[in-house]
């Protein structure tokens, strides 16, 4: 089973791997999800069934996710039960501002959907800086209450 303990080791290992074997740039940077699209896509051309291409679109999982921690700072999280239900994955990221994110369901999803269900676009939506925490500040409103 997956946890959130073993997924930066095991993208990291994966992205070694494929960019030796496959000659494919995954470098951790957000263009590298493009690449991650077009994998998705052949491998969606050459296989209808999902889980007979389960192992490696949890890899692309795995990287996705961490490209989202070293992009985002996400980290990774086990979810609960309630989350793992809802997004059908042990584990996903988590972001300074307290969204979780499911990257391995996204790829699942790119293969099962085609485009529309892009990993780059995700990118995209991920905040990358934690928002800040609204500071106490006295109200600027300038009507005073007065006793009558």
């Amino acid at each position: 089973m997956l946890q959130a303990a073993d997924m930066s080791r095991h993208a990291s290992a994966f992205a070694s791997r494929t960019t030796a074997k496959a000659r494919l740039p995954l470098d951790f940077s957000a263009a590298s999800l493009r690449i991650v699209d077009r994998v998705v896509d052949g491998l969606r051309q050459g296989a209808g069934d999902p889980a007979g291409v389960a192992p490696i679109l949890q890899e692309l999982g795995a990287y996705v996710g961490e490209v989202l921690v070293r992009q985002a700072r996400a980290r990774w999280v086990d979810f609960d039960g309630v989350t793992s239900e809802l997004f059908r994955q042990p584990v996903g990221v988590r972001t300074p501002d307290g969204q979780a994110w499911n990257p391995l369901g996204k790829v699942v999803n790119r293969f099962k959907l085609g485009p529309d269900e892009s990993v780059y676009e995700l990118f995209l939506l991920v905040p990358r800086r934690a928002k800040p925490l609204p500071l106490s500040q006295p109200a600027t409103d300038s009507r005073r209450l007065t006793a009558a």
